[in-house]
């Protein structure tokens, strides 16, 4: 029997994105499921291990088959957490939902390494860039020969029982070929490939995406939101909290620059807006922050199917000062969507109007976001 462990567990932290790295959308589907395609077809089992508090989730999305554990706080503790409960394997398989990428022709191809009597296998490619060694003064201290030096991929395939006695204990490290090498194990190096890419950052995924479609399908939206000031609220703008300001009235923290950015998704999409979606209607959003219906948004565009490319938002008012927070507002909105691209900017209306008389704050945002269209049988 052959078996499988993907390691979903990561938080996707260095990604940027609001969910767990393996729960964000390439295309139209998962990380997750983009690699479950894949090892499928070629393993009789899988294990997923999951970060905690989404192992429902991931049970709903991959189904009764496949059995899901709770990952560990390392790479190497999850793939423990998977071994343990895989039972009568002769081989497994070791992967990362973050290479969703990887072919059912690459696992193949591992699984007939091991099948030939090699007892660890991993797929590699050739290092391409110039490699210097850099002293801790900054300076070149030599040139490394690349020659024999391999950016190393996964699916890794092992026989149980050189897995499990790698993992006896608790060493840890970044690949579970490097257990094996320290273990005194003989590692194979097949080919690789470059559709395997490990997605770390968003500029990984727009690579990603090159390997799964033709082209995108663009379209733009705009949104508006305005409140008016009211005593006794909080400031809350652009995700960020203004202490010593006037808050405005609304169903939520009255976050105008955040509402409008959900509008201007909405309307790109064609997924309703703000208030079909986040309105009075759904009580259990009455004061939610702006920041969570930017992380809610997010989730339900690329659910659909949708990439984020740019977002950009006008605040229109007399007060707070935005300049002085403009980089800390940035980094909280591109962080509540998954790392996109923002610009904020800022002014007022020469004192006509809401904002102008200061009676309020409004904002106008506009989003540009693309739908990719997969081409026919190259996922998996």
């Amino acid at each position: 029997m052959i078996a499988a462990i993907i390691a979903a567990g990561g938080s996707g932290e260095r990604f940027g994105a609001p969910i767990p790295k393996a729960l964000v959308h390439l295309g139209d589907r998962t990380l997750l499921e983009h690699a479950l395609s894949a090892l499928s077809a070629v393993v009789d089992e899988i294990v997923v291990t999951a970060p905690a508090g989404f192992e429902e989730q991931i049970r709903a999305m991959v189904g009764e088959e496949i059995t899901v554990v709770t990952g560990g706080a390392t790479r190497s503790g999850s793939v423990r957490a998977g071994l343990a409960v895989i039972k009568g394997a002769e081989f497994v398989l070791v992967h990362d939902a973050a290479r969703a990428l990887a072919s059912r022709e690459l696992a193949a191809r591992v699984v007939a390494s091991l099948k030939s009597g090699d007892v660890a296998v991993v797929p590699a490619l050739p290092v391409i860039d110039t490699l210097q060694s850099v002293g801790a003064d900054g300076y070149v201290v030599t040139a490394v020969d690349r020659s024999s030096l391999r950016r190393i991929q996964t699916p890794q395939g092992f026989t149980f029982s050189v897995l499990n006695e790698i993992h006896q204990g608790a060493h840890d490290a970044t690949d579970d070929s490097t257990l094996a090498l320290n273990a005194g194990h003989k590692v194979r190096v097949i080919a690789g490939e470059e559709r395997a890419l490990k997605i770390t950052t968003q500029s990984d995924l727009a690579t990603a995406l090159s390997f799964i479609n033709t082209g995108g399908a663009f379209s733009t939206g705009v949104g508006i939101d305005a409140h008016a000031f009211g005593e006794g609220r909080e400031l809350w703008l652009a995700g960020l909290h203004w202490p010593d300001e006037v808050g405005v009235e609304g169903h939520s923290d009255g976050d105008v620059a955040s509402h409008a950015i959900c509008d201007a998704l909405f309307a790109a999409t064609g997924l309703g807006d703000l208030g079909s979606n986040f309105g009075i209607s759904r009580p259990e959003y009455a004061g939610v922050s702006g920041l969570t219906l930017l992380k809610e948004t997010y989730l339900l565009i690329t659910s659909a199917g949708y990439s984020i490319s740019h977002v950009s938002v006008q605040i229109i008012g007399n007060r707070p000062r935005i300049g002085s927070r403009r980089a800390e507002a940035i980094a909280t909105l591109s962080q509540a969507l998954g790392g996109a691209e923002v610009a904020i900017l800022a002014t007022t209306t020469d004192g006509m109007g809401l904002t102008g008389e200061g009676k309020g704050i409004a904002a106008i945002a506009s989003a540009l976001v693309t739908k990719y269209q997969k081409v026919k049988d190259r996922i998996g």
